[in-house]
């Protein structure tokens, strides 16, 4: 439990504040991280770090810094919400320079947004450090490009597990013409195949499936939206994942490293 007492939070409210950086640590790979987001971790004081985010980038943290693990995965005990944006105003009004480092880019399902009001409400200057998020990174190490002249017009970013437990308009979706990029997917993933062929996308559409991208145990299964779920249930693959739907994802050139279990010609 991360001690919230006794950390004089009242008689700081007219001290001078501190910064708060909400840095996009990449996909997984630290050499994907930014230049902008390794001169933040080194002016940070703390960090606030997620579960998915590679602990190699805390090498550009400074000597001494304070690390504070506030991990978030599905299906597994987080940390709350609420818990972490309390932290960050906290340090904040001490004074102190934060680091909020979480994988991919704060603002693309990262919570960043919410992060962004609540210390805005609170007075506190905030600045964002843009990372590469896992669901352009991730298919771009496969050679899949999200958007392609002659195959995909556009892409289509979307969540596949809401907090109220509802969803996207999946028929919608399979009739938008655009590449769908899934995040948070894989529990729901037999449900969201059903969905996006009932509302008429082809079932043998090509898609993947990448776990862990850009990490050297990255896995991943190319094949089509009908086969798809149970190619990943044979694979074995799990979360964190990405899922990409659409014509480019047969363009995927896996590496000798991940598992294949169907190419889409």
């Amino acid at each position: 439990m991360i001690p919230l007492q006794g950390d004089g939070e009242g008689a700081a409210m007219g001290a001078n504040r501190g910064k708060v950086y909400l840095i996009g640590a990449g996909p997984g790979d630290v050499e994907l991280l930014t230049l902008k987001a390794v001169r933040a971790l080194g002016e940070a004081q703390v960090v606030l770090v997620d579960e998915l985010v590679n602990p190699a980038v805390l090498r550009f943290a400074r000597p001494g810094v304070r690390v504070i693990p506030v991990g978030k995965r599905g299906g597994c005990r987080s940390t709350p919400q609420a818990l972490i944006e309390r932290l960050m105003v906290r340090y904040a009004r001490r004074g102190w320079v934060v680091a909020r480092v979480k994988g991919g880019d704060p603002f693309v399902f990262g919570r960043g947004g919410e992060e962004l009001q609540t210390l805005a409400r609170a007075g506190i200057e905030v600045e964002v450090v843009s990372g590469v998020t896992a669901g352009i990174g991730g298919p771009a190490a496969l050679g899949i490009p999200v958007t392609h002249r002659d195959l995909a017009h556009g892409v289509t970013l979307v969540t596949g597990h809401t907090c109220d437990g509802g969803g996207p308009d999946w028929a919608a979706l399979a009739r938008c013409g655009t590449t769908l990029v899934i995040y948070m997917g894989m529990a729901r993933l037999p449900f969201i195949a059903q969905a996006l062929m009932a509302g008429g996308l082809a079932a043998d559409t090509p898609a993947a499936a990448i776990q862990s991208a850009t990490l050297p145990d990255e896995r991943a299964v190319v094949s089509t939206l009908e086969r798809l779920a149970a190619d990943v249930q044979a694979a074995g693959i799990g979360s964190p994942a990405i899922v990409v739907i659409g014509r480019v994802a047969a363009l995927a050139k896996l590496p000798a490293h991940a598992a294949l279990l169907r190419e889409v010609a």
